[in-house]
């Protein structure tokens, strides 16, 4: 605790009223330090209050131990949910501190924890403004960045072609006389800017987040158009006439649509516009001008698909193997991924996950022709209404090519009027992702020509959904399905009756009553595929309890032959043995879903602790230790042990040590843990003697290259790529220095440098580290540096690595993405300055 022994100022010509203050703030010093001392942090925060109210000259004398004190009294307030009371405590300090940097930090964690991003972000972005040299304030901020403006707007603006399109479709619009304009999810402002600049006389637009609004508040008014443009701070669901615009308006435009066209909510926010704030549309026939009618940018969209075989899609969202390292998983556990999972389930998100096919490593394999399936029309309202009540149509596809069935991708046209479109076609150069179906469920996943692929598809909860994916095979009716035209009607299975002949003979398991359901992450399904992972822990794990064991053998003699010295009972000579055969402690503190713990209780005399939360995981993990004949009390859920997690890295019993303790150093987004070194300072205390940390080092390693594409999805690059609307400035104060969830074996780069160690963490010997290091790169190819990928080889011991961007690797990659190219030549050498604090790892090219 900071010294908080202090004595007030007395300033001249002091009278008595001063000395009576100097009084009363010398004794609530003094109560504030036993307060302190007895740990009641808030009469002592109560006391500071009054000194600093009373003797401001005092701030800077009492600011550290003030910190201390409202820290450790905002902790006691959270843990008791008296959060009103809490902020209040904090708008306190800031009114006596306005602009000290730790206090803004503190306050922003506090309300990230709440979940009140945008307000964290705001108080992260302050601490960094008053001291760019805070690394905790700058890590918060990066990595709320990334939750407050995500990096697909900067992918976006620089797509020069989707900006000149949207921006031709508007101009046409606007020119050919609608007028009233209202931007729906304007984001940063462009397209408000582009419906100004076209000659449109009012222009409305809308914002839900708190910090794209700001964002595109200051982006109008530098680019002059404050007057032209009523930025609103809503979703346009609430948005009411006159209330907030003055009558219904002429176009919308907007592009709130995702890579499965309706998760941004297009649909709901359009009927909600054509009942409540648009002109009615223009029917064929109708004269007249264009100012009396309603109309929407885009007009509409057809969706297309496509079944295709892709290894890393199957990886990251089907457990593909029986046995992991000699744990046998039982078919009553059947594992999904999120995108799996069914409307009523707790554990339902969108339906889809996204995918730049054209990136994905190891590629993909189109099994069918592409396919159309649906069309919307945005300027049809009841052909809109009907989308979210329409039943799931179902089609099929003939299969062209043989292989297995991982997925349904698919992308969309979007025609933003009848001349100007836009596709997000995996074969087009877009700033967009396409919507990824993975295939669970199935006996078998081969296919062949002459199968059809069936599956129903809707537009329920918003959401494009594609489910019941199924495959008829060639010994059945060809009349069940009508295989996939391009004719204008719709492709169908037919009635109720004829599908029931056809699903007796599906390739589909029957779900079993009694199956368990283990809903994981795709990171946690592709570790449970990552053999190399689960085989390097077993070798690992049964080399430290080998060695373990002589020694308790050893102990064991020991006491057996002092016992018969002093001609002791058998009994007691039967106890020492029974201590001698007393379990190994073994604890996984990793993230998510771990089967460690049951490998662990596979080697032996083990007693394993799990530290998983979700109650259907340790179902999970029940079932799959009973299926491997362990006794179902042999494996411990450590957090019923434990009060909260914090508590986490415990002894498991009072007089108990840990023999091993497993860490998760890496995020699966390939940044360094948080706090890992703290836990790991924590463990080391826990071991008992010949005990082991997991992993023990970790190196990290990085090389240069030059990579256009990470430039671009980092920052907006200048105004040319905008169209001339001054927009990089404001939303470039959002870019991060880290680019995370690479894939380097699939990302367009060109390596300029062999790889190079940055820095090693060693969680067993800390001495060994260091905060900070000079590396020098040979430069082995021309160029120009824009970014400096990383990696890590994990080790468990000296012989045993693991390499987090091998091809079965279940972490990503991440890189740091220079502010300005560094161009290189050939045979040179570039310093760079690798710096590490707490659990951030900054690198830095010295020049």
């Amino acid at each position: 605790m900071p010294n908080s022994r202090l004595r007030p100022r007395r300033s001249a010509g002091s009278g008595g009223g001063a000395a009576g203050r100097d009084e009363l703030v010398s004794r609530s010093l003094q109560s504030a330090e036993h307060c302190l001392g007895a740990q009641d942090f808030g009469t002592a925060y109560a006391h500071y209050l009054l000194v600093l109210s009373l003797a401001p000259e005092l701030k800077d004398d009492v600011k550290e131990t003030f910190q201390y004190t409202l820290f450790k009294w905002a902790e006691e307030l959270d843990a008791l949910g008296r959060i009103p009371d809490l902020l209040g405590c904090y708008e306190q300090a800031l009114e006596l501190f306005p602009d000290d940097e730790v206090i803004c930090n503190s306050m922003g964690e506090h309300l990230f924890r709440m979940g009140f991003r945008d307000e964290a972000a705001g108080y992260f972005h302050k601490a960094v403004k008053l001291n760019p040299d805070f690394n905790d304030a700058k890590e918060n901020f990066y990595r709320v960045a990334n939750w407050l403006v995500e990096r697909w707007h900067f992918i976006m603006l620089n797509d020069i072609r989707r900006n000149r399109i949207y921006n031709a479709a508007i101009q046409k619009a606007v020119r050919s006389g609608y007028k009233s304009v209202l931007d729906i999810g304007t984001g940063t402002g462009i397209l408000s800017i582009f419906a100004k600049k076209a000659g449109a006389h009012s222009v409305y637009a809308c914002e839900l987040s708190k910090t794209m609004y700001e964002l595109a508040c200051d982006v109008v008014a530098a680019n002059k158009m404050e007057a032209g443009i009523k930025l609103l701070h809503m979703k346009s669901l609430d948005i009411e006439i006159p209330k907030h615009i003055p009558e219904r308006v002429s176009l919308v435009v907007t592009e709130t649509v995702d890579a499965g066209l309706f998760g941004e909510g297009i649909v709901e926010s359009l009927i909600h516009a054509w009942d409540s704030l648009l002109l009615q549309p223009k029917m064929q026939g109708d004269d007249g001008s264009c100012e009396k009618y309603g109309k929407v940018i885009p007009a509409s969209a057809v969706i297309f698909g496509v079944v295709v075989e892709c290894a890393e899609i199957r990886r990251h969202h089907r457990v593909g193997i029986k046995d992991i390292a000699g744990i046998h998983l039982p078919t009553s556990v059947k594992f999904q991924s999120p995108a799996y999972c069914p409307l009523d389930s707790e554990e339902a998100l969108e339906p889809y996950t996204t995918e730049k096919m054209s990136r994905v490593p190891g590629g993909y394999l189109a099994l069918t022709e592409h396919f159309e399936i649906m069309t919307v029309d945005f300027n049809n309202l009841q052909e809109l209404k009907s989308l979210a009540t329409k039943k799931p149509e179902k089609i099929g596809i003939p299969v062209s090519k043989e292989g297995t069935l991982d997925a349904v991708v698919v992308w969309f046209v979007l025609q933003l009027d009848d001349e100007h479109s836009l596709s997000t076609s995996p074969s087009e150069e877009t700033c967009w992702e396409q919507a990824v179906y993975p295939v669970q469920d199935l006996a078998d996943y081969r296919i062949k020509p002459g199968d059809h692929v069936t599956m129903e598809v809707s537009c329920q909860d918003c959401y494009l959904r594609i489910q019941s994916i199924q495959v008829l095979g060639l010994e059945h009716e060809m009349d069940v399905v009508k295989s996939f035209t391009k004719n204008e009607e719709s492709p169908s299975l037919g009635n109720e009756a004829e599908l029931c002949s056809a699903l007796a003979n599906l390739q589909t398991s029957k779900p079993d009553s009694v199956e368990q359901t283990c809903v994981l992450e795709s990171t946690e399904i592709a570790l449970l595929n990552n053999i190399p992972y689960h085989e390097g822990f077993k070798t690992a794990m049964r080399k430290v309890l080998s060695a373990l064991t002589p020694e308790k053998l050893l102990q064991a003699v020991g006491i057996r032959c002092q016992s018969e010295e002093v001609k002791s009972g058998s009994g007691q000579n039967e106890n020492s043995l029974q201590s001698a055969r007393d379990p190994y402690y073994v604890l996984d503190v990793s993230e998510g879903f771990s089967i460690l713990p049951i490998i662990a209780g596979s080697l032996g005399q083990v007693k394993p602790y799990s530290s998983v939360e979700k109650d259907q995981h340790r179902i999970a993990l029940d079932l799959i230790s009973e299926a491997n004949h362990f006794p179902k009390e042999t494996l411990e859920f450590w957090l019923r042990h434990v009060e909260d997690e914090s508590a986490m890295l415990q002894r498991p019993k009072s007089d108990k040590l840990w023999s091993i303790i497993i860490l998760d150093v890496i995020e699966p987004s390939g940044l360094i843990q948080q706090e890992i070194m703290e836990k790991a300072a924590i463990s080391r205390c826990l071991l008992q003697s010949g005990g082991k940390i997991f992993p023990q080092y970790v190196v990290m390693l990085g090389l240069l290259v030059e990579s256009q594409i990470l430039v671009e999805e980092s920052a907006v690059q200048g105004t040319e790529c905008t169209l001339g609307v001054n927009i990089a400035p404001f939303i470039n104060q959002f870019q991060v220095p880290i680019r995370v969830f690479l894939d380097l074996s699939s990302l367009p780069c060109i390596p300029l440098s062999e790889p190079v160690e940055l820095l090693r963490l060693d969680l067993m010997t800390p001495y060994l580290n260091t905060s900070s290091r000079e590396v020098k790169v040979h430069i082995c190819k021309s160029g120009q540096v824009t970014a400096i990928p990383f990696w890590y080889h994990v080790y468990l011991d000296e012989e045993i690595r693991l390499d987090t961007s091998s091809e079965a690797s279940h972490w990503k990659q991440a890189a740091v993405v220079l502010d300005n190219p560094i161009q290189v030549e050939m045979g040179e050498e570039l310093v760079l300055s690798v710096q590490h604090h707490k659990s951030n790892v900054s690198i830095m090219v010295k020049q």
